[in-house]
């Protein structure tokens, strides 16, 4: 693995050239907060941002997204992958890439996923400030961040750029940035190391611990309603998380009444109308119609269900869903704790 160093002018230079032919991504400052948005230059990049309002995956998974469009006598596909590089992404948010790209391509691979994944250079940023919610220096501490192609770390006089991937290579190959030292690449793994103590919250619990005590906790009906007690089933929590991946399907015909669009939409499990179904007959049913069971669900796949597959917790401890409900219930340290302690 190759490092480089670069001075913040460097940095500038090289985005403001990037900017011109690709289409870049990264944080910029949105009303008092960040948010993932193409750039035109690099005066609009915030590396020094806590987190962002929705996660990366926006850009493969986008809150709506056309599958296909179709008439009478044909369907056809939507994919059409942009080369984009994703830049500034903090490693928390690169270890929830990692897991939604497992799941979409597991079993029948999501092409329209994967096809803007695959056209998509990831370069990854040390963070440079801490979010007050975020509790990532305590969880999944085992699970490496993987899946980017280069690191930015912020250090002393500049930034240490780590290339991790081929794709990384290609994309500072002709940025004439000189080779790091020892020196400054230990300085760029202390200024990591360092970071992850600073978060304000922790969940100081065994992975494995916690997906048994969940697990056992499932029929305890009196938890659940008083962690969900002031749940407004409002989605909040799903609509800001890195690895929720559920969506829905609906078609929207034109005036024609023989041709239309299928668009998929990000859909939430907190919901009421999410496990809503129809019967034979055209009788309803739904089978988590108390919001005490959806929430009991979303701990139960984060903390749980996922563990075997994802080999830790479907959780990044980026503390989005803390911020963003608006009865302060998610926190999933708040959630876990009570777990662990009722189980103690």
């Amino acid at each position: 693995m190759s490092a480089f160093f670069l001075k913040e002018r460097d940095l500038v230079a090289f985005l403001n050239k990037l900017a011109k032919t690709t289409r870049v991504v990264a944080p910029v400052a949105k009303r008092g907060r960040f948010v993932f948005a193409e750039i035109g230059s690099a005066a609009e990049v915030r590396l020094d941002y806590d987190v962002t309002i929705l996660p990366p995956k926006k850009v493969f998974f986008p809150p709506a997204q056309r599958i296909v469009t179709f008439d009478a006598e044909s369907v056809s596909d939507c994919i059409d992958p942009v080369e984009t590089v994703l830049f500034g992404v903090h490693f928390y948010d690169v270890k929830g890439i990692d897991m939604t790209d497992l799941l979409f391509r597991e079993r029948n691979a999501d092409r329209d996923y994967l096809a803007q994944r695959e056209a998509t250079t990831i370069v990854a940023s040390s963070v440079q400030s801490v979010s007050p919610r975020a509790f990532w220096g305590s969880i999944g501490s085992s699970v490496k961040p993987k899946g980017h192609d280069a690191f930015l770390t912020k250090v002393d006089g500049g930034y240490v750029l780590e290339i991790v991937t081929d794709k990384g290579t290609a994309l500072f190959a002709k940025a004439g940035f000189r080779e790091a030292t020892s020196e400054e690449i230990a300085a760029a793994k202390r200024a990591n190391a360092d970071r992850m103590t600073e978060c304000a919250e922790t969940l100081p619990y065994d992975s494995d611990a916690v997906a048994a005590k969940v697990r056992d906790a499932f029929s305890d009906e009196a938890l659940w309603d008083e962690l969900s007690n002031d749940c407004f089933s409002c989605g909040s929590c799903n609509t800001v998380c890195p690895t929720c991946y559920c969506f829905d399907v609906r078609d929207a015909w034109n005036l024609d009444q023989t041709s239309g669009t299928r668009t998929r939409y990000w859909d939430a499990c907190l919901t009421r109308e999410f496990a809503a179904i129809t019967q034979p007959g055209g009788h309803s049913e739904n089978f988590r119609a108390h919001h005490s069971a959806r929430f009991r669900h979303r701990f139960m796949r984060k903390a749980a269900y996922l563990n075997d597959k994802l080999g830790g917790p479907a959780c990044t401890g980026c503390g989005r869903c803390s911020a963003a409900c608006t009865a302060d219930i998610a926190d999933p340290v708040r959630v876990i704790t009570a777990i662990m302690e009722r189980a103690s």
